[in-house]
């Protein structure tokens, strides 16, 4: 009996130390999953993508990305990571865009619930399929005066930076285009290929192969830069028309975030991998070839950034016609 109590005493210890050494264990153990908030293909999706695969290199564990889309400006992906615990386990792939999920009514969380890493952005661009009779932006406008919000437009979904470069293309320009919701740049863009919509607004990055693809012809650059793709020039909008600049330009900020009441040791492990991977060889060249800017930005610096883009983005919205909800009832400060 002694012998048997003995050896139930000492499994009992084994399983307990092993329960313990469980409990112990250095994040990460398992792997990690980031779930996007925009659809596959886009830039959100492709950027995320390519800096897990590069991050992954600096852990022990992989990191699989899914996409969780739907909703206002992203807000299924964010309520689903919302709902996760804040370990380190689920992060989510977002951008600038999702900042107005609130003032939109999709979410009820500022935007600093998040603790942000921010890879880039690729600058804006208006386009319109390579067939369209529209040859020039004034083409374009001209023919919106004429029959105003009839001429459908496709910009992303709902809230996010190309919806808000339309709207700010509209107010600058004084015109009016029926905007048709996407899931996110990748469908906006097949859907203005196929004659299903006039004309799209996404990034430099998102359109580059299709417009070098002679799929879609670049009308206006929504920034003060013009820009040189395909053997053409691509002029920015800012000297077509007067006005822009109360409006323009909006810039993205594309890249990852977990809970920002995630522990010390999640935030550090994630920061180590994101400065490595940031400051590799590989993340350089995929920028260069994809016409993005690596900014690198995380953690307090990163906050500011969407701080300061939550609040432009939600007063732009605002004075366009288009919150449901006041940013002063959230907390969210007027620039």
């Amino acid at each position: 009996m002694k012998t048997t109590l003995g050896k139930i005493a000492a499994i009992a210890a084994l399983a307990t130390g092993l329960g313990n050494a469980a409990v112990a264990q250095d994040y990460p153990f398992r792997d990690i999953t980031t779930a996007v908030v925009w659809g596959a293909g886009g830039g959100t999706d492709s950027i995320n993508r390519m800096i897990m695969a590069e991050m992954e290199k600096h852990l022990p564990v992989s990191i699989n990305v899914i996409n969780q889309t739907g909703g206002v400006a992203g807000s299924n992906g964010m309520v689903y990571v919302q709902n996760q615990p804040d370990d380190g386990y689920t992060m989510v792939g977002l951008s600038e865009s999702n900042v107005t999920a609130a003032v939109q009514g999709g979410w009820d969380q500022r935007f600093d619930f998040w603790y942000p890493f921010i890879v880039g952005g690729s600058p804006d661009l208006l386009s319109v399929p390579a067939d369209s009779p529209y040859e020039t932006l004034e083409d374009l406008v001209n023919a919106a005066n004429a029959a105003p919000g009839t001429i459908p437009a496709a910009a992303g979904g709902a809230g996010s930076i190309h919806h808000l470069n339309l709207l700010a293309i509209q107010n600058g320009a004084d015109a009016e285009f029926l905007f048709i919701p996407y899931g996110g740049s990748a469908p906006g863009q097949e859907a203005a290929i196929a004659g299903e919509v006039a004309l799209v607004v996404t990034s430099l990055a998102e359109q580059a192969a299709l417009i070098e693809g002679g799929l879609l012809r670049p009308l206006a650059m929504l920034t003060e830069d013009s820009v040189e793709i395909a053997g053409m020039t691509v002029p920015s909008a800012f000297d077509i028309y007067d006005g822009l600049d109360a409006y323009l330009p909006l810039k993205q900020a594309i890249g990852f975030a977990i809970h920002d009441s995630a522990s010390d040791e999640v935030k550090a492990t994630i920061a180590e991998a994101f400065e490595q991977a940031i400051a590799s060889d590989v993340v350089a060249d995929w920028a260069a070839a994809n016409n993005y800017d690596v900014s690198g930005q995380y953690g307090a610096d990163a906050q500011a950034i969407f701080a300061t883009l939550e609040a432009n983005f939600a007063y732009t919205l605002q004075e366009l016609g288009a919150t449901t909800v006041d940013p002063a009832s959230l907390g969210i400060e007027r620039p």
